[in-house]
């Protein structure tokens, strides 16, 4: 399996902008949306934001042998208060669950972007929770608060 987490350039903004159909598909389970009149659902707010200068954004593309898999939006959010990073979106294909993909692009993510982490999920989304418990757990060996 050769697996690459690529900064999306761009370019890469449609094919984000494409996955996210499915993002938001596998979403519509734990959160009330629906499509739109034309079957799409409605498009990403703020996903241009991710490639202006010093936004703060961090878009990246998912490959799994040279094919699309999935992608990440990371955001580093600053306040007087503190500063940190968020997964903002995480999104790995329904066929390529369960392969440890998931779990090595968070890693790379987290190696990425050196500093204090925050990642939420909705309260009624176990299966992301349990994810991300995992996850975190393992990556800083136990020492992190829910």
């Amino acid at each position: 399996m050769h697996l690459q987490l690529l900064k999306a350039s761009h370019n890469h903004e449609t094919i984000i902008k494409n996955l996210m159909q499915f993002y938001k598909y596998d979403f519509s389970e734990f959160v009330d949306i629906d499509v739109q009149k034309d079957g799409l659902f409605e498009a990403y707010k703020f996903l241009d934001e991710y490639w202006k200068d010093n936004n703060n954004r961090f878009p990246y593309i998912i490959q799994k042998d040279k094919k699309y898999a999935g992608f990440v939006l990371v955001k580093f959010i600053e306040s007087a208060q503190r500063k940190y990073f968020s997964i903002a979106e995480f999104f790995v294909m329904k066929k390529y669950r369960r392969e440890g993909i998931g779990k090595t692009i968070a890693h790379r993510i987290f190696d990425l972007h050196k500093g204090t982490w925050e990642v939420f999920q909705k309260e009624n989304n176990k299966p992301a929770q349990l994810f991300w418990n995992s996850v975190i757990n393992e990556y800083t060996k136990g020492n992190f608060a829910e």
